[in-house]
């Protein structure tokens, strides 16, 4: 099913959104392989955070940020997190190996959290306040490519 749909929507210009967990991720690895249309992949593509970069999940999305095709929402912090507020550490971790990851105008946008009461969306609850570059220090020029220009090239 999301073969065909990926090619319909890659000739409108559109993406695929893929909100999956990291396990999915990996079993769907062939399939996104094959896929014509921009992949963006939701919250980080749902990596379970305590294992971050060592997941299969990281390899594959890595694999096709390679083909600058793909996409992916620095957001959810919340969720998947063993470490939890008010620093999401292991989610900033994960979220700097991403951006790091695609630095040019490719690969890396943000999705901004749902607007739900018991997840305030602070600097001290997400980690995009120190995530915005790779090195964790927040700069106008890397926060721009990620909260603007990036999501405008989508």
């Amino acid at each position: 099913m999301l073969e065909p749909l990926s090619k319909r929507v890659n000739e409108l210009g559109w993406h695929v959104q893929i909100h999956q967990t990291g396990d999915n991720i990996v079993k769907m690895e062939d399939i996104l392989q094959k896929l014509p249309s921009q992949i963006v992949f939701d919250h980080m593509g749902r990596i379970p955070k305590d294992v971050g970069t060592a997941h299969p999940a990281y390899t594959v999305i890595s694999k096709l940020i390679a083909k600058g095709r793909t996409w992916v929402k620095i957001s959810g912090a919340y969720m998947d997190t063993k470490v939890g507020p008010p620093t999401y550490a292991d989610s900033t971790k994960l979220a700097q190996a991403l951006v790091k990851l695609a630095p040019a105008a490719h690969g890396v946008g943000l999705g901004l959290a749902a607007s739900q009461p018991r997840r305030p969306t602070t600097s001290r609850t997400t980690p995009c306040s120190s995530t915005c570059s790779p090195n964790g220090r927040r700069t106008k020029r890397s926060a721009t490519r990620i909260l603007v220009d990036n999501p405008a090239a989508l």
